[in-house]
C-alpha cells in the first residue's frame, strides 16, 4: 500500500536552469519528498514562462542566470502573470544587487546554490496547495 500523498494533494513545482546535470539533480530532490512532485522543467526563462501559462504550477524554481530570458525578467512576467505562485529564485551569485533585484521582481525567496538543498525543501513544504 503506497503511503504518500495523493498526486491532488502534492505542491506542483516547475524547476528552470540551463545547466542540464543540475536540473535533472534538482528533480531529483523534489520529487523525493513526498509532499512535492514536479510538474515540468524549463532550459530558459522563455521556456519556464509558457510552461507555467501550460502547467499552472503551486511553485517554480528559477535559475537568475539562463538563456533567452534571464530569472529576474522571468520572475517579474511570472509574478505578474500568476500572482499567488510561490517564486524561489536559485544563483550560484552572491551579488546582493541582483538579490535585491529579484526580490523586487516578485520572487518570495532567493536561494544559493550551495544552501539549495536544505533551505529549498523547507521553504516548498511550507506551501499548501491551491485546492
Amino acid at each position: 500500500m503506497n503511503h504518500s500523498p495523493s498526486e491532488d494533494s502534492r505542491i506542483r513545482v516547475l524547476i528552470a536552469d540551463d545547466d542540464q546535470p543540475f536540473l535533472e539533480s534538482l528533480q531529483k530532490l523534489i520529487d523525493r519528498q513526498p509532499e512535492l512532485t514536479v510538474i515540468g522543467a524549463a532550459a530558459d526563462g522563455l521556456e519556464a514562462i509558457e510552461l507555467a501559462d501550460q502547467l499552472d504550477p503551486d511553485a517554480v524554481v528559477l535559475d537568475l542566470h539562463m538563456p533567452l530570458l534571464d530569472g529576474v525578467s522571468a520572475a517579474a512576467r511570472l509574478r505578474r502573470d500568476h500572482p499567488s505562485l510561490c517564486l524561489i529564485a536559485l544563483t550560484g551569485d552572491e551579488e546582493p544587487a541582483l538579490h535585491r533585484a529579484v526580490r523586487e521582481a516578485g520572487a518570495d525567496e532567493v536561494l544559493l546554490k550551495t544552501q539549495l538543498v536544505e533551505g529549498l525543501i523547507e521553504r516548498l513544504s511550507t506551501l499548501r496547495p491551491a485546492n
